[in-house]
């Protein structure tokens, strides 16, 4: 009995392509969510796909949207403007609808109002 050819799928691919996978969905969920990044989660997808399935990369790379602000982040470890603003602009909101839905006592409202402003001032850090 012949054997089956092996397969081009080990177990490190595959846990690469579902950790693709889930950064991609949840940075998709992060576009339409304040308080979930998205580029973040991104890259995340990108590193997973270009060990998986480099089309897959190629594609999120190529895409209008999200690839110019990925490959300036590949290239120089740049953060677009635009996306500093929308990020500031999403932490605001995000820090707005957490005061304002839960109502938090003042010392951990300012705990996640510290937080926002140490990654906030980070990105900003970037270069263009």
């Amino acid at each position: 009995m012949a054997r089956p050819a092996p397969s081009r799928w080990s177990v490190a691919r595959l846990l690469y392509l579902a950790l693709g996978t889930a950064a991609l969905a949840l940075g998709l969920v992060g576009v339409v969510v304040p308080l979930l990044p998205t580029t973040p989660f991104l890259i995340l997808a990108a590193f997973g796909f270009a060990r998986s399935l480099p089309q897959l990369e190629r594609w999120l790379l190529a895409h209008p949207r999200f690839g110019p602000g990925l490959q300036a982040w590949r290239a120089r470890r740049a953060i677009p403007p635009a996306a500093k603003r929308a990020s500031a602009a999403g932490m605001a909101a995000g820090l707005a609808i957490f005061w304002a839905w839960r109502a938090p006592d003042w010392p951990l409202l300012l705990l996640v109002a510290a937080l926002m402003l140490l990654v906030g001032a980070w990105i900003w850090s970037r270069p263009d």
